[in-house]
């Protein structure tokens, strides 16, 4: 039997007209904030979309657009008036950035509670700790994923495929705040195939076309494949074998159209949060 497919455009529009309807009631506009440095295509798509769901959501919306050659000092200066800024709840840096840049300065400027990318070290600490603030966007929305799909994760072992500070590390917290039992694993675990066999819950986030075979996934588990990657002919895909995974999953991501969707919904649900938190 097939697995069931988790459609997180669905789901991302319904998170979306959850926070259009909050965002109505405020005294108030939210106000996000996105910074683009160069030209990069990717985040030139990624920034356009975000554009879309502040409209959709009834937000108050601007883009500053850097060139490629802009220095550190420029960013720096274009931050700090954004954070002092009253009509800007939100100020997200669309990464990544050229390589003159010190992408750690620059995402440690953004004021912690403007932060809504979960990225500055103060609200990392706070996720660590459990107190309540900002949630990292992907690993938030691969949590309403499974809380929409009835998947319980209390006591249940996730293997987290991945250890990256966006994606790898906070998705493990967040399962082990929901008392998951949480394996990590990346670039030098040894047996991943073996370790990945004793998911109920894989979620995979390295990046690597085809690395989740269906030998490597439990009867019954969840596979969430958080990965963009293109394969060699250029078409969308994950980290997951997605046809033979299906076939043995209960639940599965597809790619596109799984994991995505839901974190630009999340951003939005995390730019209400500072609106509400700033008063509005």
């Amino acid at each position: 039997m097939d697995a069931v497919v988790i459609d997180g455009k669905a789901l991302a529009a319904k998170v979306k007209e959850e926070v259009r309807e909050k965002a109505a009631r405020l005294t108030q506009k939210p106000g996000l904030a996105v910074i683009i440095v160069g030209d990069n295509p990717a985040s030139r798509v990624y920034v356009n979309g975000k554009k879309k769901d502040c409209e959709e959501c009834g937000f108050y919306s601007e883009e500053h657009a850097l060139p490629e050659y802009a220095s550190q000092q420029e960013l720096l200066a274009l931050i700090e008036g954004l954070n002092g800024r009253e009509d800007i709840d939100g100020i997200l840096v669309q990464l990544p950035l050229p390589k003159q840049f010190d992408e750690r300065a620059v995402l440690r400027a953004i004021r912690p509670d403007k932060d809504v990318d979960c990225f500055h070290p103060f609200n990392v600490g706070k996720l660590m700790i459990g107190e309540e603030g900002f949630l990292p966007c992907t690993p938030a929305g691969v949590m309403r994923m499974l809380r929409e799909y009835g998947v319980d994760v209390s006591g249940k072992h996730c293997v987290v495929v991945g250890r990256s500070n966006i994606v790898g590390k906070p998705q493990a917290i967040l399962m082990l705040r929901e008392n998951a039992t949480v394996t990590i694993c990346h670039s030098r675990t040894p047996n991943l195939a073996e370790e990945c066999r004793t998911a109920d819950i894989l979620v995979a986030a390295v990046g690597k076309v085809g690395l989740i075979t269906a030998d490597m996934v439990k009867q019954g588990a969840v596979v969430i494949d958080v990965a963009m990657n293109r394969n060699e002919q250029g078409k969308l895909c994950g980290d997951v074998c997605y046809a033979e995974v299906a076939s043995k999953a209960s639940h599965i991501t597809p790619v596109p159209g799984g994991v995505g969707p839901m974190t630009r919904a999340m951003l939005m649900e995390n730019t209400l949060y500072a609106a509400q938190s700033h008063g509005k």
